[in-house]
């Protein structure tokens, strides 16, 4: 596996390294000692997968509070994803940033999202299907999440008409509520 650090600390883009041959090809997507070598979560409590029928369907922007915080891996397994994760430690150089990053069946990126994070996606293709490795248990209670379209925030996100959402992200507040 090839780690790339982003322009946000702590998250990482994940590339495959592909051991093909005739047959196609084998490639890991976990290894806890090569995430442990680089101090990344390693104890993944919880896998879950969104499946999301139409393109253009946006979740999110979605994260857990102390002491339920979520470290997450994100992958991509069918269909293709604008995924995006905003800085929400406080006192980050980087607070209240965003970063995108296209994940798809294809491309077969993961994305490592630490504790500190908001994440969420658009669906780039119909049928897209999101694969989650998550450190911590779903705790109702701890869920919270900020608007998609937060104008504070300023996502770019890559389709703007005909957008799916819930209602309950559709509510979400902005950042600075």
């Amino acid at each position: 596996m090839r780690f790339s650090e982003l322009n946000l600390s702590g998250a990482f883009v994940i590339e495959l390294e592909r051991h093909e041959d005739i047959r196609g090809f084998f490639a890991r997507t976990f290894c806890a000692r090569e995430f442990g070598e680089r101090s990344l979560e390693t104890n993944f409590v919880q896998e879950s997968i969104s499946f999301n029928k139409r393109r253009g369907t946006i979740r999110g922007m979605h994260f857990q509070v102390e002491p339920h915080a979520e470290t997450k891996t994100v992958r991509c397994t069918a269909g293709a994803v604008y995924d995006v994760i905003i800085d929400l430690r406080p006192g980050s150089p980087t607070y209240g940033k965003w970063h995108a990053v296209e994940l798809s069946a294809l491309n077969r990126r993961t994305l490592y999202i630490p504790v500190g994070f908001a994440h969420g996606f658009q669906t780039l293709e119909n049928d897209s299907e999101l694969l989650y490795q998550i450190s911590a248990e779903f705790e109702p209670a701890a869920a919270r999440g900020i608007r998609w379209n937060d104008p504070q925030v300023g996502i770019n996100w890559p389709i703007l008409e005909g957008v799916t959402i819930s209602e309950r992200d559709a509510a979400l507040p902005d950042m600075s509520s």
